[in-house]
């Protein structure tokens, strides 16, 4: 409904000499008089099932051809992926860390919204929240921990910025970064409000039994366990399948 050329747009294409004036002042005048069809969005179709059809004269249709299959396929694709995520984790939390590695900042916008209509609960996208209202969520990086003296500083001073959040507890050592936790919230008594620790490596499923463990036996009972690190829906489906006491993934 919205698309028009601009004298800008005309201009540049003038410049090609490649078009008749005929045909360059149809794209002055140049309205969408078609209809769109489509499928909601987030509802589940069948692999070859039509999902939006164009139905509009032959040169209205093909401008914006490219357009709509640039926004719908890559998008599909990834709440796609997102959905089975969704499915694996079982009723634990997911949220999105891909920004990193997608291909493309205006990639990771589009795809932190794909996630979340697929039901992913979180992105840390903070663009993506600011431009499509999605819920906010992050952990800590392990160049935190680097930054500081060591990993017991590093999580001292975390939870003075962020009482409520999540310790990422693998930089050097797993377990020992538990431990850490458990020292940590031994020191600060009825202050401490962590709400987890991270796995971002190693065999996930062993290390979560082990973490649970010395967290229960510290009284941390209420203390989660957020898993991460590459982790698709095959292996999301594995953990808990194996039963690892892990809360939410990443």
């Amino acid at each position: 409904e919205n698309l028009t050329f601009t004298h800008d747009d005309l201009a540049y294409l003038a410049s090609r000499h490649q078009f008749s004036e005929r045909f360059l002042d149809s794209l002055r005048k140049f309205r969408f008089t078609g209809d769109v069809y489509a499928v909601s969005e987030g509802m589940p179709v069948f692999g070859n099932e039509p999902i939006l059809e164009v139905v509009a004269p032959i040169p209205q249709a093909q401008l914006v051809e490219t357009l709509i299959m640039n926004q719908v396929h890559l998008q599909t694709v990834l709440a796609s992926k997102a959905a089975r995520v969704v499915v694996a984790a079982a009723g634990r939390t997911v949220v999105d860390f891909g920004a990193r590695r997608i291909h493309g900042t205006d990639a990771a916008l589009k795809a932190a919204r794909a996630f979340y209509i697929a039901g992913i609960t979180a992105t840390s996208n903070v663009l993506a929240g600011r431009v499509y209202g999605l819920p906010l969520a992050g952990t800590m990086a392990h160049s935190f921990v680097q930054a500081h003296k060591d990993e017991a500083e590093a999580f001292r001073a975390f939870a003075r910025l962020y009482p409520d959040t999540v310790l990422l507890v693998d930089t050097y050592d797993t377990l020992a970064g538990v431990r850490k936790v458990i020292d940590l919230a031994h020191a600060l008594g009825e202050d401490f409000r962590i709400r987890a620790v991270r796995l971002d490596s190693g065999d996930l499923a062993e290390l979560s039994r082990q973490a649970r463990c010395l967290l229960d036996q510290a009284g941390l009972h209420n203390v989660g366990i957020f898993a991460s690190g590459g982790l698709d829906e095959d292996n999301i489906a594995g953990l808990v399948a194996a039963g690892a006491p892990i809360d939410g993934f990443g």
